[in-house]
């Protein structure tokens, strides 16, 4: 349980052995103060937005959840200004008077899906800490509060340990719950629950990546959950897992604090995601590991300075030993190729400059589009410094099949090829042992769509193209070689660059964000950084056909930023030159 010391504020050391599940003992060390400052002032930042729509009818129970996390934080912690602030308890009231009367007969809430599991579990992990954090901080004005959180907690434990759940890291999110309700509350059931979870393995590659490829359930969900769990219930070989997933970020890491997020089959595949989301994670195995990689990144998220890092005080206050001053720094990896076959993608990073090539979408083994996949069609990306080219696709005009999508990624030396061999049929007449008199067959895919034709009993012919890209690592930037073969067809190849910038050498077309390059070279300039790219390959038009699967529904797949198109005709070769200043 908590230390009342720190609660007050008093606390000048901590003693870190609780951050080793099954240590004999612990060590004493000295607090970070200025750790504690960042997020104290982080904290009461949030403090007053809460307070000012803290009765928003549309919040989820989870954010009516968060917001009680983020009043009970400065109410408790002693360095706070709203330390045991009397205007904080009605807030608090009103907000878990929701989390009591939103809560079905059988423990569960409704957040988004009916009844859920998973869902209920993230509110009821932030309700365990309420609960702790007041308990801890024993005020009398608190206890009616406190009566109130645990009856949450108690209603619903069963049900978070008989329910199920939809995804990988719902598991993962589900135990750490239960782990925080048996510390309150100890009940036999929850900690079968949370064995049989783990037994069935955690899904993680041998190279550190979860089986959903995803920074934001990796860093919001699957470690944190993980780290709780190891503490709570003793399972010390869970922490292995945390650290190998935050070793790999390092190498996703961008030099502004973005995290790279093109293999992932969630939704971040398509969006920005950042790192200090990471925060205490990369603090507690620093500790941990006495890994000075994982000091560094934890103080450049805290003088960052960005994201919602009042969050993270009460882990803080739960846990003080997170607070203590972390091992010397060593600098994170700056100049590297890494090559991660799970998911088939390589990084490369020159200081400033990086790049990702990526060949490992789900689509060559599950060719559809659907939640839960990797089907991002960007296969190559590069920074230089503030000058961000987040997305490189292809597309043929080639029966509506789509954009390219690499079949794997081959590594040698500093070269990585892209391929894919696209087949689409005719249909010829079926063999007369399949034929019907009442034309009636059955409802079968073609590979594009659907129709009553048995099309699997019908002999074929194909067309077919063959594309190769070649990415090679050159001294001031990458070539980008690509060999197309088959049937002539026209293509587009779509550069998409981060908005805040200048094209140049380019011709404007007539949609908002969108440029030709015919001819020569262009450029994308953000103050002194520069990419280059280039040469234009003719100056036809050709549209970026995202494909069938996605325009039968009014679908697109239009990145968002300021897009410039090269085209051209294949069979042949065209080489793309992009060069970093």
């Amino acid at each position: 349980m908590l230390r009342r010391t720190f609660l007050t504020g008093s606390l000048t050391t901590v003693a870190v052995g609780a951050l080793h599940p099954g240590a004999a003992h612990a060590e004493v060390a000295a607090v970070d103060d200025d750790f504690l400052a960042v997020l104290t002032k982080a904290n009461q930042a949030q403090i007053p937005l809460v307070l000012a729509n803290y009765r928003n009818a549309g919040d989820s129970v989870r954010t009516v959840a968060r917001k009680a996390r983020r009043l009970v934080s400065g109410y408790v912690w002693g360095r706070s200004s709203y330390h045991h602030d009397p205007a904080l308890l009605e807030p608090l009231e009103w907000l878990i008077d929701q989390l009591v009367v939103r809560q079905h007969s059988d423990g569960l809430y409704d957040v988004g899906n009916l009844h859920s599991p998973p869902d209920s579990a993230f509110a009821i992990q932030d309700v365990c800490m309420l609960y702790a954090l007041l308990d801890a901080d024993g005020q009398s004005a608190s206890a009616a509060l406190r009566e109130r959180l645990a009856s949450v907690v108690k209603k619903a434990g069963p049900a978070l340990a008989s329910g199920g759940v939809h995804t990988p890291n719902h598991r993962w999110e589900v135990s750490a719950a239960l782990a925080r309700a048996h510390h309150l509350f100890p009940d036999r059931r929850y900690a079968a629950r949370i064995d049989d979870w783990l037994d069935e393995g955690i899904d993680a590659t041998p190279d550190g990546i979860y089986s959903e490829r995803s920074s934001t359930y990796a860093a919001e969900v699957t470690n944190p959950c993980l780290l709780t769990i190891a503490w709570l219930r003793n399972k010390p070989g869970l922490l292995e897992y945390v650290r190998r997933n935050l070793d790999v970020t390092l190498y996703l890491l961008e030099p502004n604090g973005e995290v790279d997020t093109t293999a992932s089959r969630r939704q971040d595949q398509k969006g920005v995601r950042e790192v200090w989301w990471y925060l205490t994670q990369f603090r507690e195995l620093a500790l941990h590991s006495r890994d000075g990689r994982f000091a560094t990144v934890a103080k450049g998220i805290e003088a960052r300075g960005t994201g919602e890092l009042g969050d993270f005080l009460a882990e803080v206050l739960e846990r003080p030993s997170l607070a203590a001053k972390l091992p010397v720094s060593v600098p994170a990896p700056a100049d590297f190729v890494r090559h991660y076959p799970s998911q088939a993608s390589v990084r490369v990073r020159r200081g400033a400059r990086t790049a990702t090539v990526f060949g490992g979408t789900d689509f060559w083994d599950l060719p559809v589009i659907s939640s839960g996949l990797s089907t991002n069609p960007t296969f190559f990306k590069l920074r230089n410094g503030a000058a961000i080219l987040d997305s490189v696709r292809l597309s043929p005009q080639f029966f509506s099949t789509g954009h390219f999508r690499s079949a794997g990624l081959r590594v040698t030396g500093k070269t990585f090829r892209l391929a894919s061999e696209v087949k689409v049929p005719y249909h010829l007449p079926l063999p007369k042992r399949h034929r019907r008199a009442d034309g009636q067959y059955a409802l079968t895919p073609d590979g594009r769509f659907y129709a009553s034709m048995d099309f699997g009993h019908r002999p074929k012919q194909y067309r077919s193209l063959r594309t190769s890209i070649t990415v090679a690592e050159v001294s001031d930037g990458f070539d980008l070689t690509f060999d197309f073969a088959g049937d002539a067809t026209a293509y587009a190849i779509e550069l998409c660059f981060r908005p805040g910038g200048t094209l140049a050498g380019v011709d404007t077309l007539d949609a908002v964000g969108n440029y030709q390059l015919g001819a020569g070279t262009g450029s994308y300039t953000v103050g002194s950084d520069r990419i280059s790219f280039g040469p234009g390959n003719g100056t036809a038009r050709v549209a970026m056909d995202p494909g069938e699967r996605y325009t039968y529904l009014g679908g697109n797949l239009t990145p968002d930023g300021l897009r410039v198109y090269l085209t051209g005709r294949t069979p042949g070769r065209q080489v793309l030159q992009f060069r970093v200043s």
